[in-house]
């Protein structure tokens, strides 16, 4: 079973294109869980396979970890609400055997999804504290790993870097260098926002104090 989780938040202008992508693809089995930490949830889907629930309202990193707790499935798969699924992309996850993380590249488009470059992760511990490449939006992993990511660190600034880091400690990861998204990229966006260099310092050392223990 899959659990796809998805974090909205005053996403009515692309969630629909993004809900339609993931629908497209998912079994009768598997689940839809959206949390939305908007102050009015507005949202309906007709769909028995989506649950869709009211979020911590604390921001993304709480949200994804209440995500994480109300999963069913074996297989996680984290997703944003203003991005597109390409087609094939369940039928790579669903080919996750062996490790524990999968990652993809993904085609980076403007909000009308004209492709303007693409993402690649390289796997890699010291690599990845220095410079991500774990793209939530482009992770899928095994409900094994959910002891060694929750509960996440306080003050974690990036849940998607420190659950590829955990699975990179504790696990295998894949890398599947086909993009299998369109990941839109706005002025709305809630995540991937340029950071100041005192930003990335400041958000390195917490990564690193959190693998440590040193932040629980």
């Amino acid at each position: 079973m899959i659990s796809v989780l998805l974090t909205a938040y005053c996403g009515e202008r692309f969630i629909g294109e993004q809900v339609a992508s993931i629908l497209a693809q998912l079994q009768p089995g598997d689940e839809l869980i959206i949390s939305d930490d908007s102050p009015n949830m507005t949202l309906q889907f007709d769909d028995p396979r989506v649950r869709y629930l009211q979020g911590p309202r604390q921001g993304v990193v709480p949200n994804v970890a209440f995500l994480l707790m109300q999963a069913r499935g074996d297989i996680l798969v984290l997703c944003d609400q203003d991005d597109v699924w390409l087609p094939g992309k369940l039928d790579a996850v669903r080919a996750l055997q062996g490790c524990s993380l999968l990652v993809h590249a993904a085609h980076v488009t403007d909000e009308h999804l004209n492709i303007t470059g693409q993402t690649q992760a390289k796997p890699g511990m010291l690599r990845n504290i220095i410079k991500n490449s774990y793209t939530g939006c482009c992770m899928a992993f095994t409900r094994e790993l959910l002891p060694h990511v929750l509960p996440f660190p306080k003050s974690l600034p990036m849940h998607d870097q420190w659950i590829g880091l955990q699975a990179e400690r504790y696990g295998q990861v894949i890398v599947h260098n086909e993009p299998l998204i369109l990941w839109r990229r706005h002025s709305g966006t809630q995540t991937g926002h340029r950071t100041t260099l005192q930003q990335k310092i400041s958000w390195r050392i917490a990564i690193i104090k959190a693998l440590k223990g040193g932040c629980r």
